[in-house]
């Protein structure tokens, strides 16, 4: 397999190896649009701890940030809507 491939993998699945990523995943598929604040009042954390997870999806290719002025908009990229409709394959038996 491609190193490419190799190494892009290995960021989504580290982008998904957090119960936290997990649940902001599931946030922006159920609430597009949101601010790291938004994402922040509905995900208990603090403010870098969210701004950390974020920066971690946005690696991984699951979630897109869309710059308007001073906000940043996250959605959720069509690889973040695959691997939430994958993730209960793993539970699975």
């Amino acid at each position: 397999m491609d190193p490419s491939i190799l190494r892009q993998l290995e960021r989504v699945f580290k982008g998904v190896a957090n119960h936290r990523r997990i649940e902001i995943l599931q946030l922006l598929q159920a609430e597009p649009r949101l601010s790291l604040w938004q994402i922040r009042e509905r995900v208990p954390m603090g403010r870098q701890t969210v701004c950390e997870h974020v920066r971690r999806l946005a690696l991984a290719k699951l979630v897109h940030k869309r710059y308007r002025g001073r906000e940043v908009e996250h959605t959720l990229a069509p690889l973040g809507h695959k691997i939430l409709g994958q993730l209960p394959l793993f539970l699975s038996a």
